[in-house]
């Protein structure tokens, strides 16, 4: 099959799915997974909608295959929110404009479904026999809180998405440094989102006497001058020391991994400052809902991001120890902690990704490190042990600090290039793992 063809067909079928707004809330992911079931049952791909509500379905297809390993192709067909009056385009026009397929969802990631759906489909029409299951899923709300998603999933249908290895987004930035050489980005791991809330006390009191109240409004700007520029110990992890053998062609000390990296890739080193602590940074405040109420309390959220293999537990005597004990304030862990996993290298899936960035560009490496962020891949590691990598190769023709910009963004975009590359990495990877 040409890769012309595979082309076109990937991005006719991105075009359709964006069309199909899923924004979430409420999602109405039926609506995409439905367009998916038609085209691949139309392919010869066996398929099934699982849903918890009508309106929420989670696709999962399949091509059988025996006793052998099972290689997951993971999606999710939900977007976030777009403000037309921000984008040149509407939103949700999937329009094709310079080579580029336009509209919410293209690079988050409604591209990556469409090339995982048109990789499994190509395959299925050639005959493809895999030595264990191949599997795609195109699953509901990772965007927001995933009780209708592969977590639902991974507790009440098992069946449908064990796996041995998977696929995923979160990976992929071809970055070119500074010596001329190349590299892709892999995420292995992730770190884990652990919010929490500082609740700042103070004295309530009439807006117009100032002097007999005492301000936790105010006495929270300490509090988050505080935690805002806290920065712990810088730790290498494994997956750090892996991607600095790579960048770098040896390891370092964490105190100079940043600065060793910039002289290569300013755009690196920026991630590699988020891999070497945990984070904090206040998002969310909230105070007095009246303009003459001094308030008495003061309600900080703080989104952090902790280390793969840390705990809340573990760094709150440390948050609790730079905040001081000067202002009056309680602690409390919002959410169950999300992420966090891991997955080991040396794999087969590890080997088949090396391969094929050396088939795609010759003398480019594959450098495996942590998503700052946070994706679907932990719930298979903690239910199944799964192997789970974020990859999804991009070209250069869209550079990795414009593409981050897009994200969540106006004007979403993704090359019709990068699609067609991501379709020959799953067909390579479904080769490599399942032949």
């Amino acid at each position: 099959m040409s890769a012309t063809s595979l082309r076109d067909e990937v991005t006719d079928l991105l075009q359709r799915l964006i069309r199909v707004d899923t924004t979430n809330p409420p999602g109405n992911e039926t609506a995409a997974a439905g367009l998916l079931r038609e085209y691949l049952e139309t392919n010869g791909v066996g398929c099934e909608l699982i849903a918890k509500v009508p309106e929420r379905a989670n696709l999962v297809a399949r091509i059988p295959g025996g006793d052998g390993p099972s290689l997951l192709l993971l999606s999710h067909t939900d977007v976030v929110l777009a403000d037309p009056s921000e984008w040149s385009v509407p939103p949700f026009s999937g329009e094709l404009r310079d080579g580029q397929v336009w509209g919410r969802g293209a690079l988050d990631m409604k591209g990556q479904v469409a090339a995982s759906a048109v990789a499994i489909a190509s395959l299925a029409r050639e005959g493809f026999r895999p030595s264990g299951d191949l599997i795609f899923a195109a699953v509901a709300d990772e965007e927001v809180g995933d009780d209708f998603g592969l977590s639902w999933l991974c507790r009440e249908h098992q069946d449908a998405v064990r796996c041995d290895y998977a696929i995923n987004e979160g990976g992929g930035e071809r970055l070119e440094l500074a010596d001329g050489r190349v590299i892709y980005q892999a995420t292995v791991a992730e770190k884990m989102t652990a919010p929490f809330r500082l609740r700042v006390h103070g004295r309530s009191g009439h807006a117009s006497m100032p002097g007999i109240a005492d301000n936790a409004l105010v006495n929270a700007t300490q509090v988050i001058e505080r935690i805002a520029s806290f920065r712990p110990e810088p730790q290498l992890g494994p997956e750090a020391e892996a991607y600095l053998r790579v960048v770098l062609g040896e390891t370092t000390t964490a105190s100079r991994a940043v600065s060793r990296v910039a002289a290569l890739s300013p755009v690196a080193a920026a991630l590699m400052d988020a891999l070497l602590v945990p984070t904090f940074s206040p998002t969310m405040i909230s105070a007095s809902q009246k303009r003459n109420v001094i308030p008495g309390l003061c309600d900080v959220e703080i989104d952090c991001r902790l280390l793969p293999g840390q705990r809340p537990e573990f760094v709150e005597p440390m948050i609790r120890a730079v905040l001081g004990s000067d202002v009056e304030y309680e602690l409390e862990w919002t959410e169950e902690p999300q992420g966090g996993t891991r997955s080991a290298l040396g794999t087969p899936l590890w080997a088949a990704v090396e391969a094929f960035v050396e088939e795609a560009e010759p003398g480019a490496q594959a450098a495996p490190l942590s998503c700052v962020g946070f994706t679907d891949s932990h719930w298979l590691r903690d239910a199944f042990g799964t192997v789970a990598y974020g990859f999804f190769p991009v070209t250069a023709e869209m550079p990795p600090e414009v593409s981050a910009l897009l994200v969540h963004s106006a004007d979403e975009r993704v090359p019709v290039a990068d699609l067609e590359l991501g379709v020959r990495w799953l067909r390579h990877a479904a080769h490599a793992i399942l032949a």
